[in-house]
Order: structure tokens, then sequence, then C-alpha cells
């Protein structure tokens, strides 16, 4: 039986509008880790690509050469990765209110699993 692989996915038209937004380099970065998580499998893939946040949230971590942005996302049930906010980060801390945006967002995965 082969091991049931891992995808990325985002919530909806909001969130793929918030990456048609990033620079091309760092979509491409983004597109690139997805990718090495349907491949490798998330649980294969660590620092420096995606980090704990809080709860559920975790972050993909891009860098560009115009700086830096982030995808938060949840894992959901047949091993999905859903991107709930995307953003460019211009704090060293990921600011609270992406952060809430974030968890608001990712309400509607956990309702769409019960």
């Amino acid at each position: 039986m082969t091991p049931m692989m891992w995808t990325v996915e985002t919530l909806n038209a909001t969130v793929d509008e918030e990456i048609e937004n990033l620079p091309a380099d760092m979509r491409a970065r983004l597109t690139r880790i997805a990718a090495l998580i349907a491949t490798a499998g998330l649980e294969n893939v660590h620092a420096p690509h995606i980090k704990h946040i809080e709860a559920q949230l975790w972050e993909i971590r891009m860098k560009g050469k115009d700086g830096i942005s982030r995808a938060l996302y949840v894992t959901a049930k047949k091993k999905r990765v859903v991107i709930v906010r995307v953003f460019i980060k211009k704090t060293e801390k990921t600011p609270r209110r992406e952060i809430e945006i974030a968890l608001t967002r990712a309400k509607a995965v956990q309702n769409d699993q019960d």
C-alpha cells in the first residue's frame, strides 16, 4: 500500500489573491515549499521552511529579494495543508493581527471536518 501523500491547498479566493499579490520570487518559493511538503511529507519538512506559531497555526516562511513573507496554515484531515493567510512581513515578530485573521479563517477548516 502506498503512503498517502500530503496536499497543499488554499482556503478560498481571498487567500489565492493574497498569494497573487506576493512578489514573483516569493510566490515561486511558496510553490517550491508546497511541492516539498507534497513529495517528502509534512512530517519531513522542518525549519527554516516551516515553523509553529501557536495552537493549530503554523507558517511557511518565504524570503525574497524584496523582503520576507509568510503563509499561515493549519493541517486538516486526509493529510491536507490548508493555507489560511498570506502576507508580507514587515516586523521581526509575526503581527498579532495576522495571527488573529489566520485563527478566524482556520475555524472554517475545523468546521469543514466535523
